[in-house]
C-alpha cells in the first residue's frame, strides 16, 4: 500500500492510516459506543486494493465504483475479518455506491474517508 499512490502525494497505506486516526478520534470524541477493534481494522484496510489507479487502465475509469469490491477480497483472503469489518470496506464509497453503510462504524469510515480524501485532495499534503 506504500507504493501506491492515493490522493496527490499521499501513498494508500498513509491515506488508510489517517481514516483510521480520524475515525477512532470521531468515536471517542463524540462518546459514540463503537467496535473500536473492528473500526480501525477496518479503516486501515478500506482501500486494500493493491494497485495504482491513476496508472493501470483497470475497469474503464470506474475505480471509484470497484476498488470497495477488489479491497474487500484482497482483505479476505489475507485476514480474518469479522461482519463489521466486511461492512466497513465494500460501503466506504456510499453515496457513490448505491448501498449505504450497515453499522456505525462503516458509517464513520465513511464519513471520515471523504474528510482525509477531501483534505488531501485539496491541499496536496498528508
Amino acid at each position: 500500500m506504500k507504493r501506491f499512490p492515493q490522493h496527490g502525494r499521499v501513498s494508500c497505506l498513509e491515506h488508510s492510516v489517517s481514516v483510521a486516526r480520524l475515525s477512532f478520534w470521531m468515536c471517542r470524541r463524540l462518546h459514540m459506543p463503537a467496535d473500536l477493534q473492528s473500526l480501525v481494522r477496518g479503516a486501515l484496510l478500506h482501500d486494500f486494493f493493491l494497485y495504482d489507479w491513476h496508472c493501470e487502465h483497470r475497469d474503464a475509469g470506474l475505480h471509484g465504483f470497484t476498488h470497495p469490491t477488489t479491497a474487500l477480497k484482497n482483505a479476505d483472503r489475507l485476514f480474518s475479518l469479522n461482519d463489521r469489518e466486511r461492512d466497513i470496506i465494500l460501503r466506504h464509497m456510499w453515496p457513490l455506491t448505491p448501498h449505504p453503510p450497515r453499522c456505525r462504524e462503516a458509517f464513520v469510515v465513511c464519513l471520515a474517508d471523504k474528510c482525509c480524501s477531501l483534505r488531501e485532495t485539496l491541499f496536496c499534503r498528508r
